[in-house]
């Protein structure tokens, strides 16, 4: 077999191999399930049990300013920017994805006198849409709208009435990756900020924020930054926009001087106006540590292998799986798509059940979509091998199955 076709041989040739050591997971189990939930560090647990036991249960309130928890929004943030292409004081950790895509959606809207439509993607995740509508209801009485648009429509309806708009980078359920530069300046040609969801694309696929113009940007960081269940969300916003904006919730950790104790709200510079609340110091401890496990990663060693083991994954689906009804979701160009694999089947369901009965994790969403996360720090060529060669097994038994039953059926 060609070497640069043999899945043993790829995970030989793997520059990121080593980094697979660096994850609890359980033996024997091929994890497709980062695109929800990233694997816990094995560090992770000596850094819980170090805050709990030295910073928390010795140092108590002191911990504060001792452990600098306080800091580690930023902290965070810093090691979240060269995995999205942009500066360190361009991100921060803060909250869930939904509440920072309403902390910029609303910062924004009130800057667009005259302009009353908040426009989204259809395609996006539910989510997203769920607090751009709260912002539309909330803001009706000034003449704010939604307006919903399918995907392939979306860049075409940015126009002059629109005050802001808000689309994910990857499309959660068939892994379509759209083009960051392209986008946000055909939005900006038309004067509309641009709010990009990176929540299914940060940590597996290589990002320049900042070269490619992108102004805004919200994401989370249990899937492929590997946070941790719940992990907090993170923003973006490009260094010469951030003192204009200003936060619609303004929560104490956000203001200039929050020991002050001001009973009027200023704005802090830069990006610490979006913190809202006390920061959770046991949720970004763990994201923290979560990050670690991409130090001393090559962004382009990332990307390239993300798209190597969705090629493979496309080709092995063709050549297994066709012949049982199984077609590809997600595009196959991986300069389109997004670290995921998504393949269509009337019995996905039952099949990604079967399949994790297997040790094969992956997901489902209806009405047919098997979906597979593709994260490079973890993921082995032979995984993908073994998960493919796993489905067809499961729909070669199937079919013998029906095949039995309807030859039974016909005996009289």
């Amino acid at each position: 077999m060609d070497p640069k076709r043999d899945p043993a041989e790829m995970d030989r040739r793997d520059p990121l191999a080593r980094f697979r050591d660096l994850f609890d997971l359980p033996e024997g189990l091929i994890y497709l399930g980062g695109h929800s939930l990233g694997p816990p560090p094995r560090t992770m647990r000596a850094r819980a049990e170090r805050l709990i036991d030295r910073e928390w249960g010795t140092d108590l309130v002191a911990a504060w300013n001792r452990s600098d928890w306080l800091e580690l929004p930023e902290r965070i943030g810093a090691r979240i920017a060269p995995l999205v292409g942009a500066g360190a004081d361009e991100v921060i950790a803060a909250d869930s994805v939904s509440l920072n895509l309403f902390k910029l959606l609303g910062a924004l809207v009130v800057k667009a006198p005259g302009r009353g439509v908040v426009l989204a993607d259809e395609g996006n995740f539910p989510t997203d849409l769920y607090m751009a509508q709260g912002l539309a209801h909330l803001l009706e009485g000034s003449g704010t709208t939604l307006r919903l648009t399918a995907p392939e429509d979306f860049e075409s309806t940015l126009g002059s009435e629109v005050a802001v708009a808000t689309v994910s980078h990857v499309d959660f359920r068939t892994g379509r990756r759209r083009d960051l530069r392209a986008l946000t300046a055909a939005a900006r040609a038309c004067g509309v900020p641009l709010v990009w969801d990176l929540s299914h694309s940060a940590g597996a696929v290589a990002m320049r924020l900042n070269a490619d113009g992108v102004e805004y940007a919200v994401g989370c960081g249990y899937k492929y930054l590997n946070g941790g269940p719940g992990a907090p969300g993170f923003l973006y916003v490009a260094r010469e926009f951030q003192d204009s904006l200003e936060s619609p919730l303004t929560g104490w950790m956000g203001h200039a001087s929050p020991f002050d104790f001001d009973t009027r709200y200023r704005p802090a510079p830069g990006m610490r106006r979006f913190l809202t609340g006390t920061p959770p110091i046991l949720s970004l401890a763990a994201f923290e540590d979560g990050l670690r496990t991409f130090e001393g990663v090559k962004m382009a060693e990332l990307r390239g292998k993300s798209e190597a083991l969705g090629d493979l994954f496309h080709r092995l689906a063709a050549e297994r799986l066709a012949e049982f009804g199984v077609i590809p979701a997600s595009p196959a160009d991986a300069g389109e798509r997004g670290a995921q694999v998504s393949l269509r089947h009337p019995e996905g369901d039952a099949l990604v059940q079967a399949l994790n009965a297997r040790g094969v994790v992956g997901d489902f969403r209806g009405p047919d979509l098997m979906r597979f996360g593709l994260a490079p720090l973890y993921v082995r060529y032979m995984d993908v091998w073994n998960a493919v060669e796993a489905l067809r097994l499961i729909l070669v038994n199937e079919e013998h199955r029906e095949d039995r039953f309807r030859r039974r059926r016909r005996v009289p």
